[in-house]
């Protein structure tokens, strides 16, 4: 028998919008071809759930969950913003994010794990609320630091930040209110990696081509630096603040990641 994956059934679940289980069953059945795979599911029939699939889901809802230095962004999609207010959606949202807390051990992206386990359950509200719903994407961090997370609008906008140097818990949410606000790219310069400064470095040059070759560069370096003040979160203008900046403000609290989600974000 072939080695179904699940970025495999996941694959297939986006393409067909059948269930997950049906999904590893035709995979299984097609010995892993993917084709076949979306044959076999068209000559079963489609279940009333499944039948959703030319529907696209781009309403929904980001949930979190977190217990000590463990926390994990859940965001699930339907097709309306009203099914996405429902206490029933908000619950199954808010239940995937909990198993995956629970029920998982890995650091780092488990999309597919987590859809796949609750695939069932899926199919079954899908059938009763009528709407296509996916679990589009499940992060679950443990933090070296202590993780903060902020959800906004309802859980349409939520981050997820791994903070060091013992911020206190004010500071924590206010850092992730600032990514929330202003979406910052990075962390801090050092951790621009050196394709994308040399970029910025040569677009900044093009800018005062002609100009004396001793100021030239002079000038550049303050559009870079200017660019940091833009880009990362140690130096854009503080929310609370925007005569200051984290790296100012508070030089022992470093954050070492983060993420910044949108229901329906292009990924």
């Amino acid at each position: 028998m072939a080695n179904i994956s699940a970025s495999m059934v996941k694959d297939l679940r986006e393409k067909t919008g059948v269930g997950m289980m049906d999904c590893k069953r035709a995979l299984e059945a097609a010995g892993g071809d993917m084709e076949a795979a979306i044959e076999h599911l068209r000559k079963a029939g489609i279940a009333k759930a499944e039948k959703r699939a030319g529907k696209t889901a781009r309403e929904g809802r980001i949930l979190s969950a977190v217990a000590g230095d463990t926390g994990v962004l859940a965001e699930l999609l339907c097709e309306t913003d009203f099914v996405a207010k429902t206490d029933e959606f908000q619950a199954l949202a808010a239940s995937i994010a909990k198993k995956a807390l629970d029920e998982f051990a890995e650091d780092g992206d488990i999309s597919a794990s987590v859809a796949a386990s609750v695939a069932e359950r899926m199919t079954e509200v899908i059938g009763r609320i009528g709407e296509n719903m996916q679990v589009r994407r499940v992060l679950r961090w443990v933090g070296e630091g202590r993780l903060g997370i902020y959800r906004h609008m309802g859980g349409r906008i939520a981050v997820m930040a791994d903070v060091v140097g013992e911020p206190e818990a004010s500071l924590l949410n206010d850092i992730c209110m600032h990514i929330a606000a202003f979406s910052p790219q990075f962390t801090c310069p050092d951790q621009v990696p050196a394709g994308v400064i040399a970029k910025e470095r040569e677009i900044a040059a093009a800018q005062v081509a002609g100009k004396p070759a001793n100021i030239v560069d002079k000038i550049v370096e303050g559009k870079i630096n200017k660019w940091y003040t833009e880009t990362c979160l140690s130096h854009q203008p503080w929310v609370r603040d925007d005569k200051t900046c984290l790296a100012k403000l508070v030089p022992a609290v470093r954050v070492r990641r983060f993420v910044r989600w949108q229901v329906g974000e292009e990924l």
